[in-house]
């Protein structure tokens, strides 16, 4: 694993450190390639037979699937494996963090007249399905200040995604994927404001900024330490962003505003309450015309046998993701439509780093596998 950080504000691993966290990738690598797979074994010979005995028939859906499974040893180690290797990366990227947190707040602080902007509003209201979950089990969620003009949630958020990704995969690939989709089925759209919901740090707004030069792009979050860090870091990477701390429920912008609305990973963050809301609050802000496009993890639980919705959806019951399953099973087709959106619509995206020379079309072909990513669009 590199670490050769792609700007000046990712807190950098000293030795002690980076083999710490080379280790946490390692573990995570051996978790997922050598213990996952028996799972699937001690299922079919163990769970299933028992779960058969007691019941007289089949497990019917993934809830009485999953308590059937966790019967089994295999599957409580795998599990507690699972979530220590996930606490053993937040705990080792903190430590480098925290190491150097007052010299990344000063960077972050500038000094030089910014290409982009940071709104910030002290009175925003975080709602309970971010202020009380420490989200994928990152310590202090996204929205926990621990000192004056704190970047630390963002500045550990960013260090574990590069971690987490072994270094080995630009972070904006997600933001490359959404812009080869577009320049596959909205050819004609040349967007000139675009908005980024859900942005944490940035890394799928930097790639919107690269590849529509032209326009004028916004991001918006709850967590003023991220969004802190997102503006620095966006600022130490040369692109011009304009970052507000803002609800998607509830933006603030005015009505017709934007020609592409989009978001990275948010809906399976986010309440499926404020999920109507958001789709609604899309069509408000988009110019006729315009499209929206979310993307999320390749899930989809209408698409998958029960043992795959079992073991992605241990995220929702062990990694501190409450909305997991709720995103991968709700129709969000219907939901964007009865938000008054149309020709709403979902598929499946291969990842690609050129999105020039590979644009993007949906496919409906079910079980993708993690080189994909799921995506619903909308036009208003």
């Amino acid at each position: 694993m590199s670490d050769q950080p792609d700007h000046d504000m990712m807190a950098k691993a000293n030795h002690d450190e980076f083999a710490r966290q080379a280790f946490v990738t390692s573990l995570k690598r051996h978790i997922s390639s050598t213990i996952t797979p028996g799972n699937k074994v001690e299922m079919e010979k163990r769970a299933i037979p028992a779960f058969k005995k007691r019941h007289k028939r089949a497990p019917k859906n993934r809830s009485e699937l999953r308590k059937a499974m966790e019967r089994g040893p295999h599957h409580q180690i795998w599990g507690s494996l699972m979530r220590t290797a996930q606490e053993l990366m937040w705990e080792s990227v903190g430590d480098t963090v925290d190491r150097q947190l007052d010299q990344l707040i000063r960077k972050a602080r500038g000094g030089k007249k910014p290409l982009g902007s940071l709104r910030l509003d002290a009175d925003l209201e975080i709602p309970r399905y971010i202020s009380q979950v420490d989200i994928h089990c990152m310590p202090g969620g996204y929205n926990t200040e621990v000192a004056p003009d704190d970047v630390r949630a963002g500045a550990i958020y960013d260090r574990g995604a590069f971690l987490y990704h072994l270094g080995q995969r630009g972070m904006d690939d997600n933001g490359r994927l959404l812009v080869a989709f577009v320049l596959g089925e909205h050819s004609g759209l040349a967007p000139k404001r675009i908005l980024d919901m859900g942005c944490t740090v940035g890394h799928a707004t930097t790639a919107l900024c690269d590849f529509f030069p032209d326009a004028e792009t916004h991001a918006i979050d709850f967590g003023a330490p991220l969004l802190r860090y997102a503006h620095a870091r966006a600022e130490a990477m040369g692109r011009a962003i304009h970052f507000t701390q803002a609800n998607a429920e509830e933006t603030g912008f005015e009505d017709d505003t934007f020609d592409l609305v989009v978001s990275s990973n948010l809906m399976h963050e986010t309440s499926t309450r404020a999920l109507p809301r958001i789709f609604a609050e899309c069509r408000r802000i988009l110019r006729p015309g315009g499209v929206t496009a979310h993307m999320e993890v390749p899930v989809r639980y209408a698409d998958m046998e029960l043992y795959d919705q079992v073991m992605r959806g241990w995220q929702t019951h062990y990694n501190a993701e409450p909305f997991w399953d709720a995103a991968c099973s709700t129709n969000l087709v219907s939901m964007a439509c009865k938000a008054g959106l149309t020709k709403a619509r979902d598929g499946y995206l291969k990842r690609t780093m050129d999105p020039l020379g590979e644009p993007r079309t949906l496919s409906k072909i079910p079980n993708q596998g993690n080189d994909h990513r799921y995506l619903l669009t909308a036009v208003k």
